[in-house]
């Protein structure tokens, strides 16, 4: 994004910074406009130091998250009460009343009439004087009422009536309805709805796993160790924010969903290997193989944005990580063999529509269409195609992505391997603990759930080159 641009959360550093309402309002005006992920804009807004106290802070995400998990039943209980039509509405106005009414409902400890009177005030800071009564009256009209309101019945209409209550778009409600039934669907939605744990991961090229957790005891709330990785814990409600706690800052723990952490551990790379990280980003799953490979052998990680790569170099820094190097490379194009030799093992976590890590990134939910999938797949193999004759004999190929959508799962998977017979998936690749094995399907593939398996979704497959 061009810096120079007047945005809100520009101006935001200047007015709203310590304001956890009209904060949690400019992030949510911002999504709308399309023009960065929530990831983004909550790093543009908030920088590296949280300008709220900590009762703030914890109401400043309490609304952003929460109003982008119940977006959609937020939207119907206005449409239920307001004159004007939702599309008529102002999105800025738009926003204003879902905070007041995510309060309403959501949030016990917040009097109606402070969640009233604050939106209110919004409103008038805003400069359009005419739409102060309109929202004054439109949610007082729903804090008197909304408990009376009938949502659609779930025998009649079962898309609309999930999406509705579950508040998730029809064409993903009709999608898990076909593929898991009602009962799963439902448990599904509620476990993205509900608000996850901090889950990190032990960097044991520093300390072990019960230490580390023995040092968060005095600053984090139901502290317990993750039921597949062996390196993983999870948390709630840290006194401080992740940047802030010491065992962080000596490098003691990466903060990486459990799923995430299986993946990396089904790649297993091992100790001397050369290794491709081929979409490193961040560096989460980077410093990940580095601690399994003991920090031996080398692993060149990858990526098309360099800004990303300057961060994954500071943080393999604060992990005493040594064995990374990095490369700025668009996978859009085929690597050079000469200029990069054949590796031992390749792993592509590849770019996709991140639907299987809703419920950290809640706004996925509304910015990504059913057509994004076809456009994801299609890259998807583009980047397996560039990276296959890579691969040594012997070798192993490792895909994987944060999504649960058949399109980014198996139709990838059938299309490489239509196409090179060279390769055969590992289907329990050795050295895997044994627990994970309930993990992999009969086909070779890895899938975690939230609602199974409490991680984000995820999928990946291994594959060994026979030739």
């Amino acid at each position: 994004m061009n810096k120079s641009k007047n945005t809100d959360y520009s101006r935001l550093q200047y007015t709203n910074r310590h304001d956890a309402r009209k904060t949690a309002l400019i992030i949510l005006n911002t999504l709308d406009k399309k023009l960065k992920t929530l990831d983004g804009v909550l790093k543009d807004v908030l920088g590296k130091d949280s300008p709220f106290s900590s009762k703030d802070q914890a109401l400043f995400y309490a609304l952003v998250f929460g109003v982008l998990r119940w977006r959609k039943k937020l939207d119907w209980i206005i449409a239920q009460f307001s004159k004007t039509r939702l599309n008529k509405i102002d999105y800025k106005i738009l926003n204003i009343l879902r905070l007041g009414i995510f309060q309403i409902i959501f949030l016990t400890r917040i009097p109606p009439s402070a969640a009233v009177n604050t939106s209110v005030e919004m409103v008038k800071s805003m400069g359009q004087p005419w739409t102060v009564g309109y929202v004054n009256g439109l949610l007082r009209s729903i804090a008197r009422g909304y408990k009376k309101i009938n949502f659609p019945d779930i025998e009649k209409d079962t898309v609309t009536a999930l999406s509705i209550n579950k508040s998730f778009p029809e064409w993903i409600i009709k999608r898990w309805l076909y593929r898991f039934g009602y009962e799963e669907t439902t448990a599904l939605c509620d476990a993205i709805n509900s608000i996850p744990p901090i889950t990190i991961r032990t960097n044991t090229l520093k300390t072990t796993r019960k230490k580390l957790k023995t040092n968060l005891k005095s600053i984090a709330e139901k502290i317990e160790i993750t039921n597949y990785s062996a390196d993983g814990i999870r948390f709630f409600n840290p006194k401080n924010p992740i940047p802030k706690i010491k065992a962080f800052k000596n490098g003691w723990f990466q903060v990486q969903d459990e799923g995430a952490q299986i993946v990396t551990v089904l790649s297993n790379p091992q100790p001397g290997e050369k290794v491709l990280d081929a979409c490193s980003g961040l560096g989460g799953k980077t410093g990940h193989m580095a601690q399994i490979m003991k920090n031996t052998g080398s692993i060149i990680a990858l990526d098309k944005h360099n800004k990303k790569l300057l961060s994954l170099e500071s943080e393999m820094s604060r992990l005493g990580v040594s064995i990374v190097t990095t490369c700025t490379h668009d996978l859009n194009n085929p690597l050079n063999v000469e200029r990069f030799g054949m590796f031992d093992r390749i792993f592509v976590d590849a770019p996709c529509s991140g639907l299987g890590v809703m419920r950290r990134n809640p706004d996925t939910k509304w910015f990504t269409s059913e057509n994004n999938l076809k456009h994801y797949k299609e890259r998807q193999i583009i980047f397996l195609e560039n990276l296959a004759h890579l691969v040594k004999p012997s070798g192993f190929l490792v895909y994987s992505v944060c999504s649960t959508e058949p399109e980014e799962n198996e139709e990838v998977i059938k299309v490489f391997q239509n196409r090179h017979s060279e390769f055969i998936i590992d289907n329990i690749p050795a050295e895997l603990p044994p627990h994970i094995h309930s993990l992999i399907n009969k086909d070779g593939h890895l899938k975690t759930y939230p609602h199974t398996h409490n991680m984000d979704g995820f999928f990946s497959v291994s594959f060994k080159r026979i030739k």
